[in-house]
């Protein structure tokens, strides 16, 4: 039998390898990136040397988060920010398995179809944001959210909550 995928292996490589690229390009902190399909099956992953033990739970809970609620991590976050009842409800929900902090990607095809999620993990959630963003772009498809947050390099670990 044969099964089609939403996303080849070989395009997700592709990704998981450009955003670490990226990263070691803008000098950012080591990172940690999972690429996951349209089912929330891990394509790639890898995490560089130096990369902290959470930054694999965090990028995975980034990507299947966007996936599970077909909206990019930083728009997760601010829709839950005026509400603490549901994010508690959802982390319930997916046993604390999402992550609603910006580095959280749809990966869409032509036909605007959602394909995948990368998620990244590592840096601040902007620098980990335009990484993925980037690197989804690199290989020809769609990212949503379409655009990184403009401020990413004024962004740092210490900006975060």
């Amino acid at each position: 039998m044969k099964l089609k995928s939403s996303l080849p292996l070989e395009t997700a490589t592709a990704i998981l390898e450009k955003a670490l690229e990226i990263g070691r390009q803008e000098g950012m902190k080591p990172l940690t990136v999972v690429v996951l399909d349209s089912g929330g099956r891990m394509k790639a992953m890898q995490s560089e040397d130096g990369s902290g033990l959470l930054r694999f739970d965090i990028a995975f809970g980034k990507a299947w988060g966007s996936l599970g609620m077909g909206m990019p991590s930083r728009q997760i976050r601010d829709y839950l920010s005026a509400r603490p009842n549901f994010q508690t409800a959802l982390a319930a929900a997916s046993d604390g398995r999402f992550v609603p902090v910006p580095g959280g990607t749809l990966i869409e095809d032509a036909d605007g179809m959602t394909i995948g999620a990368v998620g990244i993990s590592g840096d601040s959630s902007e620098k980990d944001e335009y990484c993925g963003v980037l690197a989804i772009r690199s290989v020809g498809l769609a990212s949503n959210p379409p655009n990184f947050d403009p401020d990413w390099r004024k962004s740092s670990l210490s900006d975060q909550h």
